[in-house]
């Protein structure tokens, strides 16, 4: 067959994006060869269509290569003796032969290999490889070889080879130790396969078609003490193998030989390690669980029974142990991540689950990966595709992510409130003190009385205005004592009848032993009132819609116990409360209820549903602010039944939750004295530091003072103060000072004159009280706190108090 029929007969007139894709494939077959490799084409010459690195390296080092096929001139003299050579493989080739020629090019030994293109004859392959290092490569071949035989000899598993007749064909040293022989003694005596194994049933023949199985290995010395070896024969035929003569067929078997008695004793080792892991597994503080390839639980941890609240989860799916909404992603996620797909495992998802508790927890889920069936031991089951999960309890985070951002809500706020409260708490003091001064001045039958008395009524109420804001901003200064809430709620009995009306019925039900709470009084009272207020409003709107008049607030107060750390429904944000006694204080109405939408806002300031001028917005967020300052919690809940059927109109219900206090002995003989908080007598005797920045209050505050009988230094500073004589300083025996005030504040004050006069009697008055201020209030003796505004009597009388000891 002549070369043109070979390699000709295909049209060189290709279209371009044929040629591009031909012209990869011959670059991908020149650079598959680690050797210097061309291709070239037959019918157009000597034309080189493709070569790889190695081939243009070795044209650069050497001048000139072959291939030179039929056609070309005579090569370079450097190869002069290779051209007739080449030219006669070319013309030897056939489709399926492959032509091989060695040359010597001055110090180098080249091999040049060549073949037709298998899916293209047109193309030749050309390969040069430098053999001048064959012998070397054939010693290290020999060492590879002697190490390969080294390994399969000392493996750890027996090795073998048997004919059909079960004679030894080959057996490793491994194999032949655990029967007490050698190799040799395997190989060139008679000894068969199956006079050495003895199987469960008894058989000792192996059968053409016998896959291999458990068996006892019996040593070829009958006579040895050595007792027989438990192992596991992996048997299988030999394809294609002709050992005696044959052709084709299986004439020779080959197997593995596992030691189980070892394998046996490891089992016996894990035993413990198992239980061990088995109870870290159950004890971890994050849920563990296994997942089937359908999402069913097969294993799970203390850890997660908790956090999903149930019992009942073996076989349930985990995307339905969850709240709806999130179920469908959780299934994306864990097919994903059994998929393995990248960053899914190291990105967990946040769900929510269902029920009463409500928990939510992240995800990280694992790829797919295999266990055994049921539990068992590997060689002893099936295996079946599982996916690890683990979930982290997220509630607190979220809890505590909610409460942040309920703070932030209410921080800008809380921010203008405390800025604005101190200069318009100054002017609220300095009118009102001024109308006292007044009033000292014009008795009820005088004409001007009742003027003056309703500058100073508006001023009250401007007053409870900003005591609201600082409420609800938690930033007022708290003086919390020990109380039974049932005493408080049984002296506002007949002040919560008078503000809800007489179409409104009130009942209050005690609870039986209640515990003690240690809060504000004042502020707990607000608390209750403005409750009973919304609660009056509330339903009053409801009678006015339906045309009918009544109605019923509960207060209901008792002693609750949290058994554990729980998600707080219908808390701003989902609070956690954490586990505890509280007291409970709920109240419940039966209005129209508060509509879905609206539960998450309630507690915001200035929201309100009522009409334009009908309501500021502040009282429940108010009531927000106290409850959370004090350190409870409060929970609202609509449409409420808190005892049975509560008709028609269910209303609202609040729940308060404050912790139940201990009072220590000292707290429970402070509660027993009954010490009236202003002094009959107000007047009294003393040096008083009075530092004030605002001129009105300070002059008001002086005349005050001074009119009660107290001698009275004044600065407008603190600076001032520290700049009066010393004389004066160390005679000082009250310091009466504002809190904020510029450049040098209240409390910086203080403490440089306590360095002069250790016991010194500071009594502070603001309206906005800052951290640091709480913080001395707290841990410092002989210091009080007058919030402002504040009248001339309860200056005077807070100013006795702190001369004579009673604060």
């Amino acid at each position: 067959m002549s070369l043109l029929r070979l390699f000709g007969g295909r049209d060189a007139a290709r279209d371009s994006q044929l040629s591009a894709v031909r012209a990869r494939q011959a670059q991908a077959i020149a650079d598959a060869s680690s050797m210097a490799r061309c291709l070239t084409r037959l019918g157009g010459g000597a034309e080189i269509v493709a070569a790889n690195g190695a081939y243009r390296r070795l044209v650069e080092k050497l001048g000139h290569l072959p291939p030179y096929p039929a056609g070309l001139p005579d090569p370079p003299s450097l190869l002069a003796e290779a051209g007739p050579v080449l030219q006669r493989m070319a013309r030897r080739l056939g489709p399926d032969s492959i032509l091989a020629e060695d040359f010597l090019v001055g110090e180098l030994h080249l091999r040049v290999t060549l073949m037709a293109r298998p899916d293209d004859p047109v193309q030749l392959i050309w390969d040069i490889a430098d053999i001048g290092d064959t012998t070397r490569m054939l010693t290290e071949l020999a060492g590879q070889r002697d190490a390969l035989a080294a390994f399969f000899d000392h493996a750890p598993v027996g090795l073998y080879s048997v004919g059909l007749d079960g004679r030894f064909l080959f057996a490793n040293q491994t194999f032949a130790t655990w029967v007490g022989a050698t190799p040799d003694q395997l190989t060139r005596g008679a000894v068969r396969l199956g006079d050495l194994l003895r199987h469960e049933n008894g058989n000792t023949q192996i059968a053409p078609d016998w896959e291999g199985g458990e068996a006892r290995l019996m040593p070829l010395d009958p006579a040895s003490d050595q007792p027989p070896r438990l192992v596991g024969i992996t048997h299988t035929p030999v394809p294609g193998s002709s050992v005696r003569g044959g052709e084709g067929g299986s004439e020779r078997f080959s197997g593995v030989v596992h030691d189980l008695s070892r394998e046996l004793r490891l089992r016996g080792t894990l035993r413990p390690v198992e239980g061990e892991f088995r109870r870290f597994f159950d004890q971890a503080p994050i849920g563990i669980l296994v997942l089937d390839a359908s999402g069913a639980i097969l294993q799970a941890n203390a850890a997660f029974s908790a956090l999903c609240g149930r019992e009942d989860w073996p076989g349930q799916r985990l995307a339905a142990l969850v709240r709806e909404e999130d179920g469908a992603e959780l299934v994306r996620h864990l097919m994903a991540a059994r998929r393995g797909e990248a960053g899914i495992a190291a990105r967990p998802l946040e769900v929510r689950f269902s029920g009463q508790h409500g928990r939510a927890a992240e995800v990280f889920a694992g790829s797919a990966g295999h266990v055994m069936a049921g539990g068992s031991m590997p060689g002893s089951g099936d295996t079946q595709a599982t996916q690890l999960v683990y979930l982290v309890d997220t509630t607190e985070q979220r809890s505590l992510q909610a409460q942040f951002n309920q703070s932030q809500k209410m921080q800008a706020v809380g921010q203008l409130a405390g800025g604005i409260a101190h200069d318009f708490n100054n002017l609220l003091t300095a009118m009102i003190g001024f109308c006292d001064l007044l009033l000292q001045r014009h008795q009820p039958g005088d004409q001007s009385f009742a003027d003056v008395m309703q500058v100073k009524q508006n001023a009250n109420r401007a007053a409870n205005l900003v005591r609201q804001l600082l409420a609800f901003s938690r930033q007022q200064t708290l003086m919390p004592k020990v109380l039974d809430l049932g005493d408080v709620l049984a002296d506002l009995r007949n002040l919560i009848g008078r503000l809800i009306g007489e179409t409104i019925s009130l009942r209050i039900t005690h609870g039986r032993d209640l515990g003690l709470v240690k809060v504000d009084q004042g502020q707990i009272e607000q608390v209750i009132i403005n409750l009973a207020v919304n609660a009056r409003d509330a339903m009053n709107t409801a009678n006015a819609a339906s045309g009918v008049s009544g109605g019923e607030l509960q207060i209901r107060t008792a002693n609750h116990r949290q058994d554990r750390t729980a998600l707080l429904e219908g808390a701003v944000g989902g609070e956690t409360m954490p586990a505890g006694d509280y007291v409970l204080i709920e109240v419940s109405d039966t209005g129209h209820g508060i509509a879905p939408e609206n539960l998450a806002k309630i507690f915001d300031p200035f929201f309100t549903t009522k009409a334009v001028g009908a309501g500021t917005g502040l009282g429940l967020s108010t009531v927000y602010g106290i409850i959370k300052q004090t350190g409870g919690f409060i929970q609202v809940e609509s449409p409420c039944q808190p005892h049975g059927d509560a008709g028609e109109n269910p209303g609202a219900c609040f729940r308060i939750y404050l912790p139940r206090h201990q009072p220590s002995r000292e707290e429970q003989r402070s509660n027993r004295e009954d010490a009236p908080a202003n002094a009959a007598d107000l007047t009294g005797q003393g040096l008083v530091l009075l530092v004030e920045d605002e001129d009105a209050v300070r002059a008001f505050a002086v005349r005050a003072l001074r009119n009660k009988g107290y001698t009275v230094i004044e600065a407008g500073s603190g600076e001032q103060a520290l700049d009066l004589p010393a004389e004066q300083l160390d005679r000082v025996d009250v310091l009466v000072t504002d809190v904020v005030m510029p450049n040098m504040d209240g409390p910086t004050l203080a403490e440089h004159l306590r360095q002069r006069r250790p016991g010194l009697k500071i009594l502070f008055i603001s309206g906005y009280a800052e951290d640091g201020l709480r913080r001395s209030l707290a841990n410092t003796d002989n210091v009080s706190f007058l919030p402002k505004p504040f009248s001339l009597s309860q200056l005077a009388g807070k100013l006795k108090d702190v001369m004579e000891g009673r604060v």
